[in-house]
């Protein structure tokens, strides 16, 4: 008997902004760019696309691209989005 695997995706379980905020720097602490934008892709599905779009200004299309895993987000554009899952970024000085 054959068993099929279905795709986890991150985004179906990202419910509140705590859940988002941990996942983010989760992203934020491993430090690979790439991790961090699929990272904040993964909220942007979870909190829609459209919707984010309107709120920053940026397009679908542009958000699909800067917020995937080869994507290359400027970062006036982690900042809207970040701003518009309504979050913030913070630093903190390391050990």
């Amino acid at each position: 008997m054959m068993k099929t695997a279905t795709k986890w995706d991150a985004s179906e379980y990202l419910e509140t902004e705590e859940d988002m905020a941990a996942y983010l720097n989760a992203a934020l602490e491993d430090g690979d760019t790439s991790v961090i934008a699929a990272a904040l892709g993964d909220i942007a599905r979870a909190k829609g696309m459209t919707q984010l779009s309107k709120e920053t200004g940026i397009t679908r299309d542009g958000l699909y691209k800067a917020l995937s895993p080869t994507g290359n987000p400027s970062f006036d554009t982690v900042q809207k989005v970040v701003r518009a899952f309504g979050l913030k970024i913070g630093v903190i000085a390391s050990a």
